[in-house]
């Protein structure tokens, strides 16, 4: 009896490792040796596509051709995991709503200022985004304020589910009933109100790109949840760097719940709240006004 299996070219170790090192360099996704049938499976569409015969043909075509960046996105957006919903890790937003956005507003009214900026790294289809801003609303603490919940993905396809703002039931597995006011109902699905979408902006951004990661600007909060366990230790690192400068000082930074910086950055101050450990860009003390020095 023969058995059946998926067409396609089959992927040598030695070809899996040059794409995986090439893929990584470009956006900081790492697979080890034992995962060479995940990549395998997933970039069989994309030589589908492209019409390329094999890997070492597919590796060519990523170092040579000039659509190479277009399709390193394309690879990327294969090789990565979209997993989310609304309300996710509900014990960390609690820390954010109770203790983190009465500490960001203290902060930006000792400087003056009345402008709220939140970061969503690697948004994916965009409820982290919305969650957050649907907090942000509902705390009442920035009623007048200047509010912008900034999210961004190496996934233009994400990013366009994200723009729609119209999510079907599996967005909703972790809804908090009080919340549903924040949405109406359309042949789409569930949209998102026009009100808390006009708090959200979406972006390309390749979070390796250093350079371009500027267009987020200086915010208060970032999240960066379930995204840096797919990188390597190095690309962790240059991540995080990134993270650092675009936070004002004081700036918070909150991770997943399986992940820390351990081994990745030390320029964060550790900060216990009631529900959960978060990260924070110190405030050198000349900064500290006298009444909280």
């Amino acid at each position: 009896m023969t058995l059946l299996h998926d067409a396609g070219p089959s992927l040598e170790l030695s070809d899996f490792r040059l794409l995986r090192d090439f893929i990584n360099r470009f956006c900081g996704i790492y697979f080890a040796d034992d995962s060479a049938y995940i990549v395998e499976r997933r970039l069989r569409e994309r030589l589908r596509d492209l019409r390329v015969g094999d890997f070492a043909e597919y590796y060519r075509y990523l170092q040579y051709h000039p659509k190479a960046e277009k399709e390193l996105e394309a690879a990327a957006e294969v090789l990565t995991t979209n997993e989310t919903y609304f309300f996710r890790e509900a014990y960390q937003l609690r820390a954010f709503t109770d203790e983190i956005l009465p500490a960001v507003r203290s902060q930006a009214l000792a400087r003056g200022s009345k402008r709220l900026d939140v970061w969503s790294a690697g948004c994916s289809s965009g409820e982290e985004v919305f969650t957050i801003a649907m907090l942000i609303d509902s705390s009442g603490l920035f009623d007048g304020w200047n509010v912008r919940v900034f999210g961004n993905d190496i996934s233009r396809r994400v990013l366009n589910k994200a723009r729609a703002a119209s999510y079907s039931s599996a967005s909703f597995r972790a809804m908090i009933p009080e919340y549903a006011k924040y949405f109406i109902e359309s042949e789409e699905g569930r949209q998102v109100h026009p009100r808390i979408r006009a708090m959200c902006h979406f972006g390309h951004l390749n979070l390796m790109n250093e350079r371009r990661a500027a267009i987020v600007g200086r915010v208060d909060v970032t999240f960066c949840r379930n995204v840096l366990i797919y990188f390597d230790d190095a690309s962790r690192r240059k991540v995080l760097d990134t993270i650092y400068q675009r936070l004002n000082r004081g700036g918070y930074l909150l991770l997943g719940h399986s992940e820390s910086l351990l081994r990745a950055s030390t320029a964060f101050e550790i900060t216990q709240l009631t529900t959960d450990i978060v990260y924070r860009r110190p405030i050198p003390f000349t900064d500290i006004p006298p009444r909280l020095a």
